[in-house]
């Protein structure tokens, strides 16, 4: 049985994350455990950095009603669970800024769901937004970002470049969903060497022993946006990929694939570094 966190901000409400998580059940039990985070005042939002290492600067909630939004959002969730037979624990009353409690409670899960459109979506226009981008670093276990309307995955697609974090993540996400590796899967290679894959005999030793389905797709630096529009219109996958340090974040969003991924809100992106 694995350990599944939903994160639920202020008002916002994922059936997306939920409808996820179920879909996840049916293959194989899991515990889920709602965690309700209240709407913070985003004009305060970069005065109180996660990075500070303290984990317990307060930022003031918006209004009012923000508890009685939580507290409704609580009741569908429970509803849900209760009618599709999910096990569930809940997670409330954060007086302390998200990411700190956020990534507390990831240490002690297996996966993080958090919806690609409505997480925290106050903080920025861009996709992945600023906070996101923050929640991805910080998380404590591999995190799965899925739009709102998807079809569950019926294909794999596996991102590598050959360092450390892009296997790390091909690693976890057989652990962790092994009934899913069976599906066809295609890992993909997007760099400036197009004769030979990274470290190619160990890259294929691996996917053998865990990706018996496994397509080899190799693609120019250059035509990486043509490829990510490719992904996003494919139905039914689910991309898979590393996630880099803090020196490293904002590059991987500027230039990867990605984040075009994420951002056309079509394709569950499963992210995950040590």
């Amino acid at each position: 049985m694995k350990k599944i966190l939903l994160a639920f901000d202020g008002s916002h409400y994922s059936e997306g994350a939920l409808l996820f998580a179920k879909k996840l059940n049916e293959k194989s039990p899991v515990l889920v455990t709602g965690a309700f985070l209240p709407q913070v005042n985003l004009a305060n939002l970069w005065s109180y950095s996660a990075g500070s290492g303290h984990g317990n600067e307060f930022i003031p909630l918006l209004d009012n009603s923000n508890a009685e939004s939580i507290q409704r959002n609580i009741n569908r969730f429970e509803a849900f669970c209760h009618t599709n037979k999910l096990r569930f624990r809940l997670h409330k009353d954060y007086l302390n800024f998200a990411i700190p409690e956020l990534k507390k409670e990831s240490r002690y899960a297996d996966l993080l769901i958090i919806s690609s459109e409505l997480f925290y979506e106050q903080a920025g226009t861009d996709t992945p937004n600023e906070y996101l981008q923050e929640v991805l670093h910080e998380m404590e276990c591999p995190v799965m970002i899925v739009p709102e309307e998807f079809d569950f995955p019926k294909s794999i697609i596996l991102s590598y470049d050959g360092s450390e974090s892009s296997v790390f993540a091909i690693k976890q996400f057989a652990w962790l969903f092994p009934e899913l590796t069976e599906l066809p899967t295609s890992l993909v290679y997007v760099g400036k060497e197009t004769t030979l894959f990274p470290d190619e005999q160990y890259i294929k030793e691996l996917i053998s022993a865990h990706y018996p389905q496994t397509t080899w797709v190799m693609m120019e630096a250059n035509s990486r946006k043509c490829f990510a529009k490719r992904m996003a219109e494919k139905i039914g996958a689910c991309v898979v990929c590393g996630s880099f340090g803090r020196g490293d974040l904002s590059r991987i969003f500027r230039k990867s694939f990605i984040t075009d991924v994420i951002a056309e809100h079509r394709l569950p992106v499963f992210i995950a570094h040590r």
